[in-house]
């Protein structure tokens, strides 16, 4: 593929173990893995794009060297939920013997949480039935979804969100890479937008270097489709002091002109509520209102009433705290 069209965040995936920024912890025990020549079942938790994936390949890489991909597979667990995916392709892999000289290979299995219970309950089967010749890593959002008979079988490890100076410490590298000047704005920028989530930092950063190789904080937020921090906090302020009229003609300019999702809007209020200083029983309140938007709209609700509605409860609320 032309390099000028490679999608960054493949092409700045960490190829090796010690590559990987924010998961210190967890990178040593992997890389220990790596040292003794042994690997138990591994389950990877955590939020999208904090390096489950890429610590997956990065160890299966160091594991097995020229012939990883031979003793390797990455396999979605939401592409196909059921019984059958465990019956065939999965058993089908652990059950053939290792290439090489190697004494087992990996089954990597994304979106474990996305497997059905029953198609849990033979995955474990088969992890038992071909534990010396296949070891599986399952990788999910929520662990609390995989059975416990699975989660027993395996070493658990917990991907934190990464942290801003981890995020900022990838952006600057891609940044150099690339020739872009990056304002310290922008950086800031692009760790609010990431919250914890790499590849959202590096789409931001690509999709703002499209358009000048000086990246500047406004244009980060605008082709992220975000709101300004400033202007959130613009719209609460308004809001609280009481001016309904006010609060609405912010509101309808953010999501109107500015294309930005009602969801995301909610988010970013609940987000600048949690870190203002403020009556504890108002942001209660407040933060209770945000959640009952947030379900409402989930559930298929008139986007544009319950956003009216929510800042007619901010209103109120605040108005009843004097």
């Amino acid at each position: 593929m032309d390099e000028t069209h490679t999608i960054w965040i493949e092409k700045y995936r960490p190829a090796r173990l010690a590559d990987i920024v924010g998961q210190d912890d967890i990178v040593e025990r992997l890389s220990s893995y790596v040292k003794s020549g042994n690997l138990p079942h591994l389950l990877f938790t955590g939020s999208a794009g904090v390096g489950k994936t890429t610590a997956a390949v990065t160890l299966a890489r160091e594991f097995f060297g020229s012939s990883w991909q031979m003793n390797f597979r990455e396999l979605n667990a939401s592409d196909e939920r059921g019984i059958d995916v465990v019956r065939n392709q999965i058993k089908e892999f652990a059950r053939t013997k290792p290439f090489g000289d190697t004494t087992f290979k990996i089954l990597f299995l994304d979106e474990a949480d996305a497997l059905t219970t029953d198609a849990q309950a033979a995955l474990r089967r088969t992890m038992e039935s071909y534990a010396n010749i296949c070891r599986f890593i399952l990788s999910c959002n929520y662990s609390s979804k995989i059975i416990d008979p699975i989660q027993s079988r395996c070493a658990i490890y917990r991907f934190r969100p990464l942290s801003p100076e981890a995020v900022k410490e990838e952006i600057a590298r891609i940044a150099a890479k690339e020739h872009l000047t990056v304002t310290p704005l922008a950086m800031d920028a692009m760790v609010y937008i990431a919250q914890g989530d790499m590849r959202k930092a590096i789409n931001a950063l690509q999709g703002a270097a499209i358009i000048s190789t000086k990246i500047e904080a406004p244009m980060v937020y605008a082709i992220t489709s975000n709101a300004r921090p400033d202007e959130i906090e613009n719209l609460l302020k308004v809001a609280l002091s009481g001016d309904f009229d006010g609060a609405e003609s912010l509101l309808m300019r953010l999501l109107r002109e500015r294309g930005i999702s009602p969801n995301e809007l909610i988010n970013q209020c609940y987000r600048a509520l949690v870190k203002r200083e403020m009556n504890r029983t108002l942001k209660v309140e407040l933060v209770d209102a945000l959640g009952e938007t947030d379900f409402r709209l989930s559930e298929g609700a008139n986007s544009d009433i319950q956003m009216e509605a929510l800042i007619a409860r901010f209103v109120l609320a605040s108005t009843k705290q004097r």
